[in-house]
């Protein structure tokens, strides 16, 4: 099974800038549909945006259109995902998540998933 390891949260202030980063184990991952997901303290985990299988057509959550990128790089079997303009409510815990069974990611038992990077945003 594929293995994912997230890098790159940490504490930034409003309007600032980070990139999240996963590394996959297997070179697979290049082709599998992929996604980045967040759970705030307390909250459910939620989709952030995703990249499908099909066609590499992204999807993004309405609150972070506009603000955050996501992307990879197959050659490195890396996601990434640049966040721009962060806000207080964007602080989280970020999960790397891949499906290799299905053309989008989802919560569901085939999902796989990194260990998470917090993300905290001060105002």
């Amino acid at each position: 099974q594929v293995e994912l390891v997230e890098s790159g949260g940490g504490l930034v202030q409003s309007g600032g800038s980070l990139r999240l980063s996963c590394v996959a184990s297997e070179r697979a991952f290049s082709r599998y549909a992929v996604a980045w997901y967040r759970q705030a303290l307390g909250e459910e985990r939620e989709f952030v945006a995703g990249i499908s299988s099909i066609d590499e057509i992204t999807f993004y959550e309405d609150s972070v259109k506009g603000r955050f990128t996501i992307s990879r790089d197959k050659a490195k079997n890396t996601l990434y995902l640049q966040m721009n303009n962060l806000k207080p409510e964007d602080t989280a815990v970020y999960y790397c998540a891949t499906d290799p069974a299905k053309p989008m990611v989802a919560i569901t038992p085939s999902t796989v998933w990194g260990q998470g990077t917090r993300v905290t945003v001060s105002s």
